[in-house]
């Protein structure tokens, strides 16, 4: 057996794994025997979406991994697509491997299989659309994937399959974070055109509509939503972001506040402006954001703090340590020690109030959010302010407990017919 520490090929006489974080236990899997046939022992029952290969869970010491059957050329040009993704900060699983040279015991070949780290706290899109969900919710999902596409165009990624089932959501705060699963068909360009932006939101919205039908079909979507309707949704959601970052703002010297506005809302979306083209002509200013770093709120809020968030959640935890920065009579100056003191003495105490097992429930900013959400409806409902330690005692007495776990959704039962399944507790996420 051959390992590398620094990260690449282990080696047995019958396969081979190829890995940028290599753990040796990999290779004890039951690769000989096909995906499909993997028995309870071996897989774990985290809940999944629809795919057009063989995908399963497994449980490796404390990491679980999707293991995904295909061809050697695709796993190894996905393995290497989700690399240069990861390396452009862009939102999409995290890749782990590529086994290869399997065969089965009579030494018949079997696939490729692709190895990426399950995203904790993530949910297939079918264990999110349901008669339960409200259509406003919907919106949100909708939001975030139109987001993913700009984010991904701006880095000069084709997806060529942009759909909900090649998409995990996260929650950030009253919202939700999109990330890409599938990359299979992913192209890597400088720069896209036009017509290859076209294509693909084209290419999104027909198969978004599709998804949608086939779960009105199986009673699965809200009877208010209307599932072409609901996919041509995306087109425009698409259209005004795509717009908002790369359309120039044209400004005359009395009309400077017109740059700040689209900064400010660049920096609503998640933006954070760091190079700015400007063109001179007829009197008129012609300005043009052309550097672009995501996460505005979330890098800001980690470069203070060092925790690591969504967007939407750096946002609300950034307005919560500057309210905190105010009340204790920091000086902006002193933002940085207003923030070290925000961790310790609220955020940490306050997450640090959730049992042990209650903490699967949502990530630690979720909690906090959430946490937050409950004490501004409290503090409403009596008419004064509810301080945040007694609205996490109530809210982790009275809400938390009911909370389905969304570390990692586990399923019950899996059809015989080897079709992915449902999830109800993962349902009940959005109900609640």
């Amino acid at each position: 057996m051959l390992f590398d520490q620094q990260g690449g090929i282990l080696a047995t006489m019958k396969q081979q794994l190829t890995a940028t974080v290599v753990d040796p236990d990999l290779l004890f899997l039951p690769w000989e025997i096909p995906l499909e046939q993997w028995d309870e022992e071996t897989v774990a029952p985290i809940a999944r979406g629809i795919s057009r290969h063989i995908v399963r869970f497994v449980k490796v010491n404390n990491a679980i991994y999707a293991v995904k059957e295909t061809v050697d050329e695709f796993a190894l040009r996905e393995y290497q697509m989700l690399t240069n993704l990861q390396e452009l900060d862009v939102p999409c699983v995290e890749p782990a491997g590529v086994v290869q040279g399997r065969t089965d015991k009579e030494g018949n070949p079997l696939g490729a299989a692709l190895l990426t780290k399950h995203l904790t706290f993530s949910l297939p899109y079918r264990a999110l659309f349901s008669t339960t969900l409200r259509p406003q919710v919907a919106e949100k999902f909708l939001d975030a994937l139109a987001l993913l596409l700009v984010r991904l165009h701006l880095n000069g990624f084709l997806w060529g399959d942009c759909s909900l089932s090649n998409t995990l959501f996260r929650r950030d705060a009253g919202s939700f974070a999109a990330y890409l699963v599938d990359a299979e068909t992913g192209e890597l360009h400088n720069k896209l055109t036009d017509g290859q932006r076209t294509h693909d939101i084209e290419n999104a919205r027909i198969n978004i509509a599709g998804e949608l039908l086939d779960l009105e079909a199986g009673g699965l979507l809200h009877p208010s939503m209307d599932p072409v309707e609901t996919a041509n949704s995306i087109i425009s959601k698409y259209q005004s972001l795509w717009q908002e970052v790369t359309e120039p703002v044209v400004v005359t010297p009395g009309e400077r506040f017109k740059l700040y506005n689209r900064i400010t809302r660049l920096n609503e979306l998640g933006f954070d402006v760091t190079e700015i083209k400007a063109e001179s002509s007829d009197g008129q200013v012609y300005m043009r954001p052309v550097v672009l770093e995501p996460n505005f709120y979330a890098q800001k809020l980690a470069a203070l703090t060092g925790l690591t968030v969504e967007e939407q959640q750096g946002r609300a935890l950034m307005k919560d340590l500057e309210d905190f920065r105010s009340k204790h009579n920091i000086s902006v100056e002193n933002t940085n020690i207003a923030a070290h003191r925000w961790v310790s003495e609220r955020f940490n105490q306050v997450v640090a109030k959730a049992p042990a097992e209650m903490r699967a429930k949502f990530t630690p900013a979720q909690l906090y959010y959430e946490i937050l959400q409950y004490r501004w409806k409290i503090s409403e409902e009596s008419g004064q302010d509810i301080g945040i330690r007694p609205a996490a005692d109530e809210y982790i007495e009275k809400v938390l407990g009911s909370k389905p776990d969304e570390q990692a959704i586990i399923g019950t039962n899996e059809p015989d017919d080897g079709s992915e399944i449902e999830n109800t507790a993962a349902i009940r996420i959005i109900a609640d």
